[in-house]
């Protein structure tokens, strides 16, 4: 199909009434096919309306040109109908009048029996007949609705636009209306518009779904595909598999924008005291055990003893939050999955590079592979159990979750199942899932098993749903759990603000590792503003001692190191292990100046400055090799002939990877 409305570069401004201006949308691209059902979606005041409006032609864009077949739209025309919330119709006039007004007004050069017979096919087509002599103040909402879709669609449109067209009425009437909707627009193959703030009216009704971002300078922040197949109904849309998986999608977008709203409301200038450059910071974590020294550094005052005013504990519930956080810059810095700075900095995220820098390892190990108990119940104890079932079965589609693409869970559980012949790509399906979800995931029967941090696997075990086959402490014990992440701008314009948050993070992460300190942050961490858990599900002891235990003996639980020799500094060779791996499964691509971005990722000489600040002199390190459970060693020497020797992977690339020179600009 070909391209049938343009939205090119599209900017609207409005002058206040100070000489000021308002900027409503910037930059706003869209190209619509024609047949296609486009809906808009997003907060009040993100300008859906507004770019409605222009593309009918009842407003005119700043900048910018949009549209129809070609044709630049500078006025209202009959080729396009907008329906609107308040139904617009004349009062004294009967349904077939209304109707007849448009028509007669668009169509005059028709003859008089020609117009009648369309007026009268609407009002058919809407279920409106017994009606069509009453005035509006006779109908229900819903029904003066039909009219004015009736009136919109009887003079024949080029394109139908919808704003909020049901808005107002009860559920039982909105979703008949729809569903009228849908028939109509399927027969008579009609483009349509919609502006809407009802996230399971977009997905029943549209093709595609514009999500637009907060405004002033509204932009579409996310465009999704809608895949369910048409002719739909309402009540069996909802069984579709990606229903759900849409609608999340939606209401996770809408849900951003409105902690993003909140968060640029708070902010106040750039305050530096201390001898530090910014002293009031947001910070991003995702509720896992592992954010134990975040919210030690927030409760024990470990963040204003360094200096930090205040620091901001900003709870995201999946990984995606953090890199809209971080790549939207209204996050200062994140606790990050260890592989997250790298994925970032060579585009995981959009094809974009940005540079993002890590300068301490939080913590080390607290990860698991669980499976679904069934699994253990069948005698599936083992990896190579576990590969023969699957071999056994090819025509059943087996599910695993995890939490991100540069999460250590997906490089170590893409690891295991590639050591044990297993293609993760093809032998089954790898799906992103928030951590909290995975235990009802699992418990519903969509995936058969996860990898996520801790509380999560200890809790499955301990509520029977599910059982530890494998954990990090086998795969690569001692491995980076969760890392301390910054933009590298940030970090340019503020590297003594850099320095105290590593000192504060330190301090934190020693408090967590001394036994005597585990029951206070066990309450801390179960408390709603961090885990929201029973303290039970937490452990941060010994992972010799189970919490507990099935028929057959289990392995050790996952835990975690917070402090000790080696655990908090970062190290260059653990890095590369990611960005091969990374490389390896189609990630990203590897650097063939891999020394060069390790070196801008990987900030020692930071840790280094914040270890020697606060007397941790004494913490002993050695680089070396990697050691993996399979008897596979990773050495720093020659990490692409280590790509090409792996077994199963990806095609990956090699390429130089150049990134900008770190600037002041933009850091706030």
């Amino acid at each position: 199909m070909s391209i049938f409305v343009a939205v090119d570069q599209v900017d609207k401004v409005f002058p206040l009434t100070d000489g000021g201006e308002y900027v409503a949308l910037k930059g706003i691209d869209l190209k619509i096919k024609k047949g296609e059902f486009v809906s808009f979606i997003g907060h009040s005041g993100c300008g859906k309306s507004t770019l409605l409006n222009m593309i009918a032609g009842l407003s005119l864009p700043t900048e910018g040109v949009i549209t129809l077949e070609g044709q630049r739209i500078k006025r209202p025309g009959p080729d396009r109908m907008v329906v609107f919330q308040n139904y617009s119709l004349l009062p004294w006039r009967t349904v077939q009048e209304n109707i007849a007004l448009a028509v007669n007004s668009v169509m005059k050069d028709l003859p008089k029996a020609e117009r009648q017979a369309i007026i009268d096919h609407h009002i058919d087509m809407v279920g409106l007949r017994p009606h069509a002599d009453k005035p509006p103040a006779m109908l229900s909402g819903g029904q003066k609705q039909r009219v004015a879709i009736a009136r919109a669609l009887a003079i024949r449109p080029k394109l139908l636009l919808l704003d909020e067209p049901f808005g107002a009425l009860d559920a039982l009437t909105r979703g008949n209306l729809q569903e009228q909707l849908m028939k109509i627009c399927e027969e008579h193959q009609v483009t349509v518009i919609m502006v809407t703030h009802d996230v399971d009216e977009a997905v029943l009704l549209s093709d595609r779904i514009i999500m637009l971002t907060n405004g002033p300078g509204s932009q579409i922040g996310q465009i999704l595909d809608v895949d369910i197949p048409r002719p739909r109904k309402r009540m069996e849309v909802v069984e579709h598999p990606t229903y759900y998986v849409l609608r999340s999608e939606i209401i996770y977008f809408l849900n951003q924008q409105k902690r993003i709203k909140k968060l640029r409301a708070k902010k106040i200038s750039v305050v530096s005291r201390h001898g530090l450059e910014k002293v009031n910071l947001d910070m991003g974590f995702v509720p896992l055990t592992a954010c134990a020294p975040l919210a030690i550094a927030k409760e024990k005052g470990l963040f204003q003893k360094h200096g930090l005013d205040e620091v901001n504990l900003v709870r995201e519930t999946s990984w995606r939050g953090i890199v809209d956080g971080i790549t939207g810059g209204y996050l200062d810095a994140a606790q990050m999955p260890s592989g997250m700075p790298f994925w970032l900095t060579l585009g995981g995220h959009q094809n974009k590079l940005l540079p993002v820098v890590s300068a301490m390892t939080m913590t080390r190990n607290g990860n698991a592979i669980t499976l679904d108990k069934r699994f253990y119940d069948q005698g599936i104890h083992t990896l190579n159990d576990f590969k023969k079932m699957l071999l056994g079965s090819p025509e059943r589609q087996h599910r695993m979750g995890l939490v991100h693409p540069s999460s250590m869970h997906n490089l170590l559980l893409r690891y295991w199942l590639a050591a044990g012949g297993i293609d993760p790509d093809r032998d089954l399906s790898l799906q992103g899932i928030p951590p909290a979800q995975m235990i009802v995931d699992l418990q519903k029967g969509t995936i058969d098993g996860f990898c996520v941090g801790e509380p999560w696997n200890t809790r499955a075990a301990m509520e029977r749903v599910g059982f530890t086959v494998a954990t990090d402490l086998e795969i690569w014990s001692g491995h980076p759990g969760k890392v301390l992440g910054v933009r590298e701008n940030w970090a340019t314009a503020y590297p003594n603000t850099h320095i105290a948050l590593v000192k504060a993070l330190l301090e934190a992460s020693q408090y967590c590792a001394d036994p005597a300190n585990e029951q206070e942050v066990r309450q801390i961490i179960a408390q709603r503003e961090y885990l929201s858990t029973d303290m039970a599900y937490i452990q941060l002891g010994s992972a010799s001692e189970p919490v507990c235990e099935l028929d057959q003996p289990m392995r050790e639980y996952a835990h975690h190191l917070f402090f000790g020799d080696g655990v908090n500094r970062p190290s260059r060779t653990e890095h590369l292990w990611h960005m091969t791996q990374l490389a390896r499964w189609g990630h990203t691509p590897f650097p063939r100046n891999w020394v060069e971005i390790m070196e801008r990722v990987c900030r020692v000489s930071v840790f280094s400055t914040a270890a020697r600040e606060l007397g941790i002199l004494d913490v002993k390190y050695t680089t070396g090799s990697i050691q993996m459970f399979d008897g596979a060693v990773f050495t720093a020497d020659d990490p692409i002939s280590y790509l090409n020797n792996l077994q199963i992977k990806r095609d990956f690339s090699i390429t130089d990877v150049i990134l900008d020179s770190p600037r002041l600009a933009g850091a706030a």
